[in-house]
This record gives structure tokens, sequence and C-alpha cells, in this order.
């Protein structure tokens, strides 16, 4: 699967979120054509789980283009409009992992508290292979809920003018200046954070 591997290589390793955005992804393009070299197709996603890098890669949608929109919702959830048409469709993950043995259960948890044993390694590799098996073989139906939907069309990405901040002299883009004492300063000095305290990505199970 030539597409997976491109996929792959930009995320750097496969997992079952991964591929549950590479199979969301084909399934948007079947439904409204090829991947965007431009903005023609808007991909919103409401996570920033591994599968949004499969987004990106397949479809063409990336937040530098400005055709990827994130919304911090915490839903496997992916809604793809097609310019200038407005055809758009929503896809929720629905599916069933595999069944698991209480044991890999039980190795599942001891990853997730900070083991990284051989045993338990070894445990956790074969059930992602498992899940992976499984979304790559299983029907569209079995994966995902898909809405044919009606929405109004994002305007297309714009582009603004740097200032530089008044407190840090760092080039800022205009509309998000703030004025505090009287200066016109950056989101970062507005709020007294120089630092980098956003909060991390998030992974589904």
């Amino acid at each position: 699967m030539k597409k997976l591997d491109e996929v792959v290589r930009f995320h750097g390793h496969v997992c079952p979120g991964l591929v549950l955005g590479y199979r969301v992804s084909l399934f948007a393009l079947k439904e409204l054509g090829r991947k965007a070299r431009d903005e023609e197709i808007i991909a919103v996603v409401e996570n920033n789980s591994c599968a949004v890098d499969a987004v990106q890669v397949m479809t063409g949608c990336t937040f530098g283009k400005g055709n990827l929109i994130f919304k911090d919702y915490g839903k496997q959830v992916y809604t793809f409009i097609r310019r200038p048409s407005g055809k758009a469709i929503r896809i929720s993950i629905d599916w069933t992992p595999p069944p698991e043995t209480e044991k890999g259960k039980e190795m599942w948890q001891r990853y997730v508290k900070g083991d990284r044993g051989g045993v338990v390694l070894r445990a956790v590799h074969r059930r992602k292979s498992k899940k992976i098996d499984f979304i790559l073989k299983a029907k569209d139906k079995n994966l995902f809920k898909v809405k044919h939907i009606k929405v109004s069309l994002p305007e297309e990405a714009k582009i603004y003018s740097s200032i530089r901040c008044e407190t840090c002299k760092e080039k800022t883009m205009e509309p998000r200046l703030r004025v505090k004492g009287g200066k016109v300063v950056c989101i970062s000095c507005f709020e007294g954070n120089r630092g980098v305290n956003g909060k991390g990505s998030t992974k589904s199970d």
C-alpha cells in the first residue's frame, strides 16, 4: 500500500490511530475527489491524535495552507468539505476493536503505567498489530458513521501583515496583537507567558 507507506514515513511509525486516519481519508477522497493541491478540500478535525497526520498526507489539508481546521473536542470526528461546491461529509469513528484476553488487558495497563519491559512491549506490539490488521481489512460501515451534510464554506486563508510586539520585539500577525499598558503586544507578552506551557497532544486507546 504505497499511500500508507507515505503516511507511515511522515508520522514516524505505524499505529492503530494512524491507520484509522488513513481509512477515513481514503473514504473522504472517494466521496469528494482527488487530494487538494491548494484549498480545494477543507478538513475540520476534532482531535489532535495520530490520525490527523494521515489526514494531512492523504488529503492535502494542512495547517500551513489554512485548510486544516482544528477543534479541540477530543472526538474522533472528521468533516471534509469540497470547494467551491460545498459538498461535505462528516465521518465519526465508530468501531469495536478485536476482543482481548485478560492477559492482554493486563499487559496494556502495565504499559500505560510505564512498564517498558520486553514481555510487555512484545504484548503491546501484538495488540497494535492485531488492531491495525483489523482496521485495514474492515469494511467502511464497520469503522465509521458517515453523514452528508450542508455547511457554510469557511473563508479562504488570509495573509496578514506582521507587526513587532512593543515588548519582546518579535514579529506577530496583526490580528493576534493585544493592547497592554498602552503598548501593542503579542499574546505571550499580554498573558505574561514566554514559556512553552501548552497542553501536550492526547491519544485514544
